[in-house]
């Protein structure tokens, strides 16, 4: 993901610059270029807009067949110390459980959390495990079933869906950024749930504003995430 295939390329263009000196300034430039448009707010939304735009805000008229919510994880801020040193849920994720904990208190359902570690690290603990304290601390919210084995957003889904069924629920709405909800949804789906879809934390502004042709490092990291899951998606439709 960006920057790093953009360093690669520039550095392949530095050593095709050896034996074909006109490759190598395209591949430069072309490094130039890329890392340019995709760090502009223009770049980022026109990766990152269509996704939103896949999957329509969440009717509350629709949650009135569901059984449960589910709460995907994203990452997390290791041993913060505003916290004691314990690892407490990114800013994705805490977009993601502000919107859950709305949810679970206007419909009654219940949640569940998914995800497992993200590192190989002894004193590291599974993703859910942190937002099930995060939701019971700062946000007051119950949460009923932890699933916290997951290591991506497949493993999420057929973690979940195997906790979920045991307990006769086949019906949920998902919660996750809109970024990365087609995806999540086409897994849930495959998964065997019947998936109402709580897309949040939209990140693309509306109409064209000349500032957005400045580069940024937030935009940069937008585009890396719609790049990403651009890619997953692409790699859904061949399994």
């Amino acid at each position: 993901m960006p920057p790093a295939c953009i360093l690669i390329l520039y550095a392949a263009g530095v050593l095709a610059a050896r034996r074909r000196p006109a490759l190598g300034k395209w591949l430069r430039h072309g490094a130039v270029v890329l890392l340019y448009l995709l760090s502009t707010g223009t770049g980022a939304w026109l990766l990152a807009y269509p996704l939103e735009t896949m999957e329509p805000p969440l009717d509350a008229r629709a949650m009135k067949t569901a059984q449960a919510i589910v709460v995907l994880t994203a990452s997390r801020i290791k041993h913060s110390p505003e916290y004691g040193e314990r690892s407490v849920p990114d800013f994705i994720a805490l977009e993601r459980m502000a919107y859950g904990a709305h949810l679970a208190r206007s419909s009654g359902l219940p949640l569940l959390v998914s995800g497992g570690l993200i590192s190989d690290d002894p004193d590291d603990e599974p993703l859910a495990l942190g937002m099930k304290r995060m939701f019971d601390s700062s946000f007051g919210v119950p949460v009923r079933w932890v699933e916290a084995a997951s290591t991506n957003t497949a493993e999420n889904a057929r973690l979940s869906a195997a906790m979920l069924k045991r307990d006769g629920v086949t019906r949920i709405v998902l919660v996750t950024d809109a970024m990365h909800m087609r995806r999540a949804r086409i897994a849930f789906e495959r998964a065997g749930l019947a998936v109402t879809s709580g897309p949040t934390f939209y990140t693309t502004a509306r109409g064209f504003d000349p500032l957005e042709l400045t580069p940024k490092a937030n935009n940069l990291r937008r585009s890396s995430y719609a790049m990403y899951e651009w890619l997953g998606l692409a790699r859904y439709q061949f399994h």
